[in-house]
């Protein structure tokens, strides 16, 4: 029974070259072996995409069902970019991988991955205030660092580098292994001179040639304002160092101290005020703590429900669109207990319909 190569590349009859050429793309980079796929469903689709990729091939397959240059059904990789070779049947991988992110399987096209360091993580834990004004922390940390000595060369001060030998300066090694598909090129970073091509004579006494070493190290952090409790400050190359590469980033976690009269909510501060019910009822002026710690007198009108709030415009967040508001929810604290002379002024009230 004739394959049906047109399903196994998941494209219609009528699908262009380039159509053809995007579905073996994706599905090579599912199921090639060196990526963890079906070494099996990888023979099938590369089979379909040396008949279909062809156009002689192709009307050939349409009009008979089959390639007859291929008695087999089978297509065998021979290596590097020669193609699958049998039969005739010949096509060049180069093409369809360069830039597509397999040329480090192939041996072709392969693109050098920078070094980086390992990115790290702290908590802090600041004050409410600090949250809303913003502040500045230093903090001691351990982590891998770039080497004072050799300033992360890995060579001894004046000491001369040589070409490395293991890479022969190429800075990556190829590695070539044999499978059931034929012979593959993996081509990686050379683990003796990291990349660079270069090695010293003599190694750095400080940090043994690694160019990097655990130490500890002061490191500023600038809280921004208006920073809320769990959110993350992300500081770039303050992370761990690497020989021959860039350092990671630093990230901090900030924790929040409750404070005891102001909530945040997002520019806004809110607060609570009971009021005695003689202030609520004739009016009062009132004097509060700011966040910045200034006295500010606040004027409570005549207040005609049980609950309200007053807002006081710019006594919020700062942020940069501008500061944000404070709001006092205002609210009737009642008495526990009456005096004698305070009952009788209250019935007094109640004569008077209040």
């Amino acid at each position: 029974m004739a394959k049906d190569y047109y399903s196994t590349l998941g494209v219609e009859k009528s699908a262009t070259q380039d159509d053809i050429k995007k579905a073996f793309r994706k599905l090579a980079q599912k199921h090639h072996p060196d990526k963890g796929g079906d070494e099996a469903k990888f023979k099938e689709i590369t089979e379909a995409y040396s008949t279909l990729s062809d156009e002689k091939r192709r009307r050939e397959y349409d009009t008979r069902g089959q390639f007859s240059g291929n008695n087999s059904g089978q297509s065998n990789y021979q290596g590097g970019f020669g193609g699958f070779g049998q039969g005739g049947v010949e096509f060049d991988f180069s093409d369809l991988f360069n830039g597509g992110g397999f040329g480090d399987i192939f041996g072709q096209g392969a693109r050098t991955q920078a070094r980086r360091g390992r990115d790290i993580s702290v908590d802090i834990e600041i004050p409410f205030k600090d949250s809303v004004l913003g502040t500045s922390r230093t903090v001691l940390m351990a982590k891998v660092g770039t080497c004072d000595t050799c300033t992360g060369t890995g060579a001894k001060p004046g000491s001369e580098v040589e070409t490395c030998k293991t890479c022969n300066g190429a800075g990556k090694v190829h590695e070539t292994r044999n499978s059931v598909l034929g012979t593959f090129t993996n081509v990686r970073e050379c683990t003796e001179c990291h990349g660079s091509g270069k090695i010293p004579k003599t190694k750095c006494v400080t940090c043994s040639g690694r160019g990097v070493l655990r130490k500890e190290e002061e490191v500023k952090i600038q809280v921004p304002s208006g920073i809320d409790a769990g959110e993350m400050i992300r500081m770039p190359g303050l992370g761990e160092a690497i020989q021959n590469g860039t350092s990671g980033d630093l990230y901090i976690k900030v924790h929040v101290k409750p404070h005891k009269d102001f909530k945040k909510e997002g520019p806004h501060l809110v607060m609570n005020m009971p009021l005695k019910l003689t202030d609520a009822l004739l009016g009062t002026t009132i004097s509060i703590t700011t966040i910045d710690d200034k006295k500010l007198e606040v004027k409570v009108p005549v207040m005609s429900a049980t609950e309200e709030t007053l807002r006081v415009k710019g006594k919020g967040v700062p942020t940069n669109r501008g500061t944000g508001d404070l709001f006092i929810h205002l609210s009737i604290k009642m008495p526990k207990k009456l005096s004698h002379k305070a009952k009788k002024s209250v019935e007094e009230l109640k004569v008077e319909g209040i």
